[in-house]
């Protein structure tokens, strides 16, 4: 039994509830798909290298990942059938597009006898497990915050142990998806200063705990310094899940209690999504 694992804005394979899931049934197909004139907010330049890299560490570190590119709503139907799949599944996103996109895709899939399931991988919590005592939501960061500590967050997942991999010979290759500039190659240099994908995200994190997090306060409106965790485009692209950074934050604050200080004057603005999903 095969299931295809749509890959977005979740390229790691720990911590990824849509993996684990597929992983479990029996086979999975990877997938990435480039969606492009279709997003209310296209990838820019900077963005489009950083995926590139991003899905060349994904592919090596799942063992193959099938590269696609057109309109979802019509490439997953194809690649199922092709693939003899029995089930999509894939991760929340939130914008408003995106929401609207997904729901097509559930509908088609599920008329079409796919199981279509969709898991929360990107936030601590859904939009609609934090809301104010008559159940609506909070519209102050302050009172959202404090209701959200108070909840428990689940610990990140572990790579599955066991991955079989299925193939989609009609992938495009990496190179064929053009995401790397050219005439001219206005980032050339940029590999030496940042390094995408899941392996490098965790070790800037682990260095920032080790590091950096002790002056955040003090240091994170300092831009002629490195006062920050450097993690916002390992974050964007689901190199790196919230839950990871939580139980490691809160790893570090119990072996050195000091920390806590550091870290409560400083809230994460990922603690939650502005809209329902999908």
């Amino acid at each position: 039994m095969t299931t295809i694992v749509w890959f977005r804005q979740d390229l790691r394979v720990t911590d990824n509830p849509a993996l684990t899931a597929a992983a479990d049934k029996g086979a999975v197909l990877p997938v990435f798909i480039l969606d492009e004139g279709r997003d209310p907010h296209p990838l820019g330049g900077a963005s489009r290298w950083w995926l590139h890299h991003g899905l060349a560490a994904l592919k090596t570190s799942l063992g193959g990942l099938t590269l696609l590119r057109g309109d979802p709503r019509l490439v997953l139907p194809d690649l199922a059938r092709r693939a003899g799949a029995s089930a999509v599944f894939w991760n929340r996103c939130y914008e408003p597009h995106a929401v609207a996109r997904d729901g097509d895709i559930k509908h088609e899939l599920g008329a079409a006898g796919l199981e279509a399931r969709s898991f929360k991988a990107g936030v601590l919590f859904e939009p609609w497990e934090v809301t104010t005592g008559g159940g609506g939501p909070y519209k102050v960061f302050t009172p959202f915050w404090r209701t959200a500590r108070a909840l428990e967050v689940p610990p990140p997942l572990p790579r599955p142990q066991a991955l079989t991999l299925a193939r989609d010979a009609d992938s495009e290759t990496l190179g064929e998806l053009g995401l790397l500039p050219k005439a001219p190659d206005w980032a050339e240099g940029w590999d030496a200063l940042w390094t995408p994908g899941e392996a490098s995200a965790q070790v800037r994190l682990a260095d920032f705990l080790d590091d950096g997090l002790r002056g955040y306060a003090r240091l994170r409106d300092r831009p002629d310094l490195q006062g920050t965790s450097r993690l916002s485009a390992h974050l964007h692209f689901g190199e790196i899940s919230p839950r990871q950074v939580w139980a490691r934050t809160r790893a570090a604050m119990a072996r050195d209690p000091s920390l806590g200080r550091t870290v409560r004057s400083s809230s994460p603005k990922w603690a939650g999504a502005s809209s329902r999903s999908i």
